[in-house]
């Protein structure tokens, strides 16, 4: 019970911080609506996805996008916070040690659900029109909270190890130009070779294939059991890791 009150606090603590500074919501925010525009009314006429909007084919890849930007501000204030000495304050305090970065990872969930929403609501704007009923978008959310969880661990280990803020948001980079080598934007099947095979083979592709099938009402098959697998694995093991390097700290 100390923890989830602990956890509850500097929960509160963080959230009111992004509160006090909602650039950093729209900074998430403004990076995803770009690309969802620029793909949407620049590149899009010159894709060729089949029969279906490319509106309803882009906007899976452009949340993964989102996520991998949201978490980078984890990554910093999780830096910002030991960098100022406050975790080591906060270990010399009554307070439920792991507590510390629950909150932080309670954080990310929070501000990430938030911008995911608005560029969804955006996206209608473009022309996304899902079929999905209301299992389809439960399971559609649940694939966005599991991937948002297990790059929010990710984002922990930068944040306690990373010797400059620079450092703590430059892990993100690889996240957001990954999506870009998969089926987030046109087919794999347009690709050379060896970039077509290591595109169906990452996460990302299992990830917006299972989203895209989700929203078209289509049969999923086992794109979402291979997204969920993907990410159970990173969650593990980032938390693992995180976990480990924080139980370090003084």
């Amino acid at each position: 019970m100390s923890t989830t009150r602990d956890t509850t606090i500097l929960l509160g603590r963080s959230l009111r911080h992004i509160r006090r500074s909602p650039d950093t919501i729209i900074t998430v925010v403004v990076m995803p609506v770009a690309f969802l525009l620029l793909f949407t009314y620049v590149f899009g006429g010159a894709i060729d996805v089949g029969p279906a909007n490319y509106a309803d084919y882009l906007l899976p890849g452009i949340l993964v996008i989102a996520v991998a930007t949201g978490v980078s501000y984890t990554a910093v204030r999780l830096f910002t916070d030991r960098q100022r000495g406050i975790i080591t304050r906060l270990h010399t305090m009554p307070v439920a040690r792991s507590s510390v970065l629950w909150a932080h990872v309670g954080t990310s969930m929070v501000a990430n659900g938030i911008s995911l929403t608005v560029i969804v609501g955006v996206s209608f704007a473009t022309g996304f029109r899902p079929h999905a009923g209301v299992g389809g978008w439960l399971a559609a959310i649940g694939i966005l909270v599991v991937l948002t969880y297990a790059l929010t661990w990710l984002a922990v280990i930068p944040g306690l190890t990373a010797t400059s803020v620079d450092g703590a948001s430059a892990f993100s980079y690889p996240l957001i130009l990954l999506p870009f080598v998969s089926s987030a934007f046109v087919p794999t099947a347009t690709m050379p070779t060896p970039v077509r095979v290591f595109a169906e083979h990452q996460p990302v592709t299992a990830i917006v294939d299972a989203l895209r099938s989700l929203w078209d009402g289509r049969e999923v098959g086992s794109a979402i059991w291979a997204a969920l697998a993907w990410c159970a694995v990173i969650a593990v093991v980032a938390h693992v890791i995180a976990r480990r390097i924080y139980r370090r700290l003084p």
